[in-house]
């Protein structure tokens, strides 16, 4: 029988705002292994016995940064296939487009494993022994959640209560007096989203108890269109139709409501690393309780978790704080008030903030740009192109643009000249000219950009040719 796990990606992730954004959301990132929480899942997904291939349902402006991830840990050769929203719909609809899609591909007797992308689960063994489990109850018809055993009474999660396999019902986040009355019952577990079902029958719940759901996405999956490569399959969802589905999670539109949901006690070592505070807790602590990612000197501080990306920070005489520190945005907060940092990511969308949506390094499917500096007419940009790689022909009605090689060689369309520009080189491309950057080589191709302008923002382009599908 066909087994896809299956990986949400998606959500904001604003409480670990600056690192997490809406274009390098939660799941994108690292921690001190070096692997993302992305990676993490993906791996977590393949080395489960009879896997060979991993579905993922992301945001269409993530694949090309998504497929860079797997492309670094996907050392088995699955097969990667992708469902691409153009926006969120919550887990409902992404859940049953899942489920249209690999029954249509695989059949309905096909079992999925749903996964969020952004979680941390360290005990793999117990991971693996609490899906094949689950695996036994779905091809019995149920709909099978794991049960995460409460480490205490925590009220930031939902809560499932049971009686031995199956569920009773599911309970929101309760208050602190709830929830130390359900760790000491023995009978409530963590709700931590990871679910196990059949296609057919997910299909079937689906029609029955949520029709409107299943419905608005079936007529989206017909809509939507199919890409197919070499080990891997892209389906991306049709706006308009994907629109007409309910925002409403899987838990309200569906597992409430049936009565055939069974659960998996289990305990793996989850967290859903929800702030910073949670990351701080996978991370050794000095003999201070201080703990570090990055470079940093501290004298006389206690209890504090910092993380440096690329500078050098300092602490003197503080204790009980969360320092993240980004190119272009600094966060310090009471270690007691992490949930709080979502408020900052509130004000910032108010303002229209760019630090909200993206990083001065920016993930494109040709390769990367970062901001190096910007002022009055001018912005400088390191561009780093992949080998084999081109950006569109393109055109800016505002800048011009001085393009100087660091290393490799770029391939240069400007206005009717066709060009190689090697290590060491420059060529200037006026505003107003059609042009296009390649990497005709096997090496990354770095080059430093300068703009020259009124008008230097990202959307004075105008596309005419683009591999990527932006014209």
């Amino acid at each position: 029988m066909t087994f896809v796990p299956v990986i949400l990606s998606g959500g904001a992730g604003t409480r670990l705002w600056p690192v997490s954004r809406e274009l390098h959301p939660k799941p994108f990132i690292r921690l001190a292994d070096s692997h993302s929480l992305l990676q993490k899942t993906f791996l977590r997904a393949a080395a489960l016995p009879d896997v060979t291939e991993v579905l993922t349902v992301t945001n269409r402006d993530l694949f090309f940064k998504t497929e860079d991830e797997y492309r670094e840990v996907n050392d088995a050769g699955l097969v990667t296939s992708y469902l691409l929203e153009p926006f969120g719909r919550n887990t409902s609809a992404a859940i049953a487009a899942a489920a249209v899609d690999v029954a249509e591909r695989h059949g309905e007797d096909a079992t999925l494993l749903i996964l969020a992308a952004d979680h941390v689960i360290k005990d793999q063994a117990a991971f693996a022994a609490a899906i094949a489990q689950a695996r036994v109850l779905a091809a019995q018809g149920q709909l099978v959640t794991l049960g995460i055993q409460p480490e205490g009474p925590e009220t930031g999660y939902g809560y499932i209560e049971a009686d031995g396999a199956k569920v009773l019902r599911f309970v929101e986040k309760p208050s602190l007096e709830k929830a130390t009355e359900y760790c000491a019952s023995g009978r409530y577990f963590w709700n931590a989203g990871i679910f196990c079902f059949r296609a057919g029958t997910v299909l079937s719940q689906l029609a029955q108890h949520a029709p409107e759901v299943l419905d608005a996405v079936r007529a989206c999956m017909a809509a939507s269109k199919v890409l197919r490569g070499d080990r891997t399959v892209q389906r991306t969802l049709d706006p308009h139709a994907f629109e007409q589905a309910p925002n409403i999670s899987i838990d309200y539109a569906l597992m409430e409501k049936s009565s055939d949901v069974g659960v998996v006690p289990c305990e793996i070592g989850w967290s859903d690393v929800g702030s910073w505070s949670a990351i701080s807790d996978m991370t050794d602590a000095d003999a201070c309780g201080n703990k570090v990612e990055g470079e940093a000197l501290l004298h006389d501080a206690a209890n504090c978790y910092v993380r440096s990306e690329d500078r050098l920070v300092s602490l003197v005489g503080t204790s009980d704080l969360i320092v993240v520190d980004t190119a272009d945005a600094l966060l310090v907060a009471d270690k007691s008030r992490a949930q709080e940092v979502k408020e900052i990511v509130r004000q910032l969308n108010a303002q229209g903030h760019a630090a909200s949506k993206i990083h001065r390094k920016v993930h494109r499917p040709w390769g990367t740009y970062t901001v190096l500096e910007g002022g009055t007419r001018f912005k400088i940009k390191r561009i780093e192109v992949k080998p084999g790689a081109s950006l569109s022909l393109q055109m800016h009605y505002h800048r011009s643009e001085h393009w100087i090689v660091v290393s490799g060689m770029a391939k240069v369309i400007n206005g009717e000249k066709e060009m190689l520009v090697n290590t060491n080189e420059s060529t200037y491309i006026p505003a107003g000219n059609r042009h296009r950057l390649e990497n005709p080589g096997k090496l990354p191709l770095v080059m430093i950009e300068v703009q020259c302008g009124d008008y230097l923002e990202e959307d004075d382009i105008v596309r005419f040719e683009d591999s990527y599908g932006r014209t």
